[in-house]
């Protein structure tokens, strides 16, 4: 069987190996005629399966790492706003009175949250410093943290709604989790 070809420019008929060739090939795979190509339902139905299946590992993995990085996100912070807090402190011999003082009262955790701090130096008592399991207060200076990802907090770490506060704690020696401390 010889195939033929029309030359685009010439407009002949003309025998090429290539045009055999495509013939072969679309010999090979065309359907019957009244057939059209396509997936069955149940075809679609694996393959939406699968891909849900797949999805259902994915997603939990995906947001965890998600969470790691807004954790060590707000840990980075806090350690930055603790050593502007001493450089003025250091300036100005005395803490500041909020995040305001060092242009750092409009900055957001990784959460929408924003960030809390207190001056225990200028407190009156310490009901309002964070406490510890023993309710001794973390520091001794001034509390630094973030409300997590609930964005509640109370002042001791024991308390579910402080267990995702990312915290200052030991006068700076800690930065991280409450539920680790």
């Amino acid at each position: 069987m010889q195939v033929y070809c029309i030359d685009r420019k010439s407009q002949k008929k003309r025998y090429h190996v290539s045009c055999r060739l495509i013939s072969m090939v679309r010999s090979m795979t065309a359907l019957p005629k009244g057939l059209i190509a396509g997936f069955t339902v149940i075809e679609m139905m694996i393959v939406i399966a699968i891909v849900v299946t797949l999805a259902s590992l994915a997603l939990p993995a995906y947001s965890n790492h998600v969470y790691e990085a807004q954790k060590v996100r707000a840990m980075e912070e806090i350690r930055t706003m603790k050593s502007e807090i001493k450089e003025y402190e250091v300036q100005l011999d005395s803490l500041p009175d909020s995040l305001s003082d060092i242009d750092r009262g409009a900055l957001r955790d990784p959460w929408e949250n924003t960030y809390q701090y207190l001056n225990i130096a200028t407190m009156k008592g310490n009901g309002a410093a964070r406490k510890d399991r023993f309710l001794v207060p973390l520091n001794s200076d001034f509390d630094l943290y973030s409300m997590g990802k609930d964005g509640k907090s109370k002042e001791p770490l024991t308390v579910q709604a402080s267990r995702d506060d990312i915290i200052r704690a030991n006068d700076g020696g800690y930065v991280g989790l409450a539920s680790e401390y």
